[in-house]
């Protein structure tokens, strides 16, 4: 996504008082639990170390932080608010998420199924009474144009 061309849309077209949203808390490949550095080695070791992202391509780590785009943009008076939280997942919930995924979608393995069975085993090793847990941040930036009413 072109972010200074989305922001700059966003100040032409949002009321004056608006203001710019940016949420996340990463993924399973980001998270460092170790269950998740374990599950991040059985995809590597069947699709190779580089992280598939989109439908034909590897991931790419943006070259400038969302921070950055902001300053510079119509919308440069800063907040950030961190949320830890704790999400708790089961080996079956985990299997779902990662079909949904562009780093470990279906079609990108040859044996799938054998992959599932892999990962399953893997998953309930490390399950506690039946369950992951993940220990997160969830961050909001959220953005203004400077001397907008909050």
């Amino acid at each position: 996504m072109d972010r200074p061309a989305v922001l700059a849309m966003a100040d032409r077209v949002a009321s004056p008082h608006a203001a710019v949203a940016i949420t996340g808390d990463g993924s399973l490949w980001t998270h460092q639990a170790e269950w998740t550095v374990a599950l991040q080695g059985l995809i590597q070791s069947h699709l190779g170390t580089d992280r598939r992202a989109g439908t034909t391509g590897t991931y790419r780590e943006p070259g400038r932080r969302y921070e950055d785009d902001l300053s510079e943009s119509a919308f440069s008076d800063i907040a950030e608010h961190r949320i830890p939280f704790t999400r708790t997942w089961t080996p079956r919930s985990v299997l779902g998420y990662l079909r949904s995924t562009s780093f470990a979608r279906p079609d990108l393995f040859a044996d799938h199924a054998g992959f599932e069975d892999q990962a399953q085993t893997l998953l309930l090793q490390h399950a506690q009474d039946g369950v992951l847990h993940e220990d997160g941040v969830f961050t909001v930036l959220l953005a203004r144009r400077p001397g907008a009413a909050q």
